[in-house]
């Protein structure tokens, strides 16, 4: 399992325990999964897809950078659209 953030300027949105996160990266979407090599990436506007153990749940975003750093994924959103 990893631990997932998704921050906007505004407020934390989302945090919790999830299996993967699939994201809209600026060069097309891509797919993070336990022990992640370290990366650093900027999001495009998209959704961002977070499976859990018992379902998925949606967020969709404006944009935005990712970081991924021993399980652990932050996505500083610029906002989270309705």
């Amino acid at each position: 399992m990893m631990k997932l953030e998704i921050i906007t300027p505004v407020e934390k949105v989302y945090e919790g325990q999830v299996e993967s996160v699939q994201m809209p990266g600026s060069q097309g979407s891509f797919e993070v999964l336990e022990n992640h090599a370290a990366i650093v990436s900027s999001l495009e506007e998209g959704t961002v897809l977070i499976r859990k153990a018992s379902d998925t749940e949606n967020i969709d975003i404006s944009g935005g950078v990712v970081e991924v750093l021993n399980n652990h994924i932050v996505i500083l959103a610029e906002s989270v659209t309705a």
